[in-house]
C-alpha cells in the first residue's frame, strides 16, 4: 500500500503532486485524466494507480506491472507557456529526471535511451508516454504517463527490450513514496529550466546516454534505419549518420545495432 502521508512529507514541490489522486485499480492513468467526466483540470495534478488493466507505452505497446510493486502514474500539464515550447525538451527532461533520481537515491548507474527510456545495464526500468488534448492548433493539456519497475522481480511476456527493476539492481526493497517524491521534486526544477532555457538540458541528457557514437537501429513503424547515433540537434532530435549522410530522426524506437 502506498503511504500518502510518507509521500507528502518528502514532497517539496509548489505545484507538482499537490493535487494527488490515488487509485487501487484503473484501466489507464492517462485515460483517467483525459476523461472529462473526472474533471481533473489543475496543473500539476498526479494520478497514481496500484494497478492498470490497460497500461500502455509508446506505439500502443502494453505495459505490464504487478499490483502494488511499482510506480504507475500520470501528470497533467496545462501551463500554456510550457506547452508552447518544444515538447521534445520536456520528453528528454523527463527521462533525465528519472535517471538522475535513481542514481542519486540508490547509487545505481542508469542511462537514458532516446527518446525517453531509462535503462540499467542495458535493461529497461522506466518508460514514458506523452499524450495531448488539443483545441484548434494549440495543445490544451498534456498528460505524461510514467511507468517505473520498482519492486517487481519477474516479468512475463515478450519485450522489445528486456526489463529490469530497481529491486533487482540494488538487491533491496525500494520505498516507492521516497522515489516518487524525489522524481517530482527534480522534475519541477527541470520544468522551470525548460521555461527559461530549454536547450540547457541537452548537454545533461547527452552525458547520460551511452549509445551516442555507436551503431544503432531505428524502428519507425516497421521501417528500420541503421547508422551511427551522431548526436542530438539543437531541438533534441536524433541525428543518424547513414554512410556519409546525416538523417534527422523525429520518432522511432532505438536499439544498439
Amino acid at each position: 500500500m502506498f503511504d500518502l502521508n510518507l509521500f507528502d512529507v518528502k514532497l517539496e514541490t509548489s505545484t507538482l503532486g499537490r493535487n494527488f489522486i490515488y487509485l487501487e485499480e484503473i484501466d489507464s492513468t492517462n485515460s483517467f485524466i483525459l476523461d472529462k467526466k473526472n474533471k481533473i483540470e489543475l496543473d500539476g495534478s498526479i494520478v497514481l494507480a496500484e494497478k492498470q488493466t490497460k497500461g500502455r507505452g509508446r506505439r500502443d505497446r502494453v505495459w505490464y506491472s504487478e499490483k502494488g510493486l511499482n510506480l504507475n502514474f500520470s501528470i497533467l500539464i496545462t501551463d500554456k507557456k510550457l506547452l508552447s515550447k518544444n515538447l521534445n525538451f520536456l520528453n528528454l527532461g523527463l527521462s533525465l529526471v528519472i535517471s538522475n533520481s535513481i542514481d542519486n537515491l540508490y547509487s545505481v548507474q542508469s542511462n537514458v535511451k532516446w527518446p525517453n527510456d531509462v535503462l540499467i545495464k542495458g535493461k529497461k526500468t522506466a518508460g514514458i508516454l506523452l499524450e495531448s488534448s488539443s483545441k484548434g492548433s494549440s495543445i490544451e493539456k498534456l498528460i505524461i504517463g510514467i511507468g517505473i519497475n520498482v519492486n517487481q522481480t519477474s516479468f512475463m511476456g515478450e519485450f522489445n527490450l528486456s526489463p529490469t527493476s530497481l529491486k533487482l539492481a540494488t538487491k533491496k526493497n525500494i520505498e516507492r513514496e521516497k522515489l516518487l517524491a524525489e522524481i517530482l521534486n527534480n522534475l519541477e526544477d527541470i520544468i522551470n529550466r525548460i521555461r527559461v532555457n530549454p536547450k540547457s538540458i541537452l548537454e545533461d541528457w547527452i552525458n547520460k546516454c551511452d549509445s551516442i557514437g555507436k551503431r544503432i537501429d531505428v524502428n519507425q513503424d516497421g521501417k528500420i534505419l541503421t547508422g551511427i547515433f551522431e548526436e542530438l540537434d539543437e531541438n533534441g532530435f536524433l541525428l543518424l549518420r547513414v554512410k556519409d549522410k546525416l538523417t534527422k530522426i523525429y520518432f522511432g524506437n532505438t536499439s544498439l545495432g
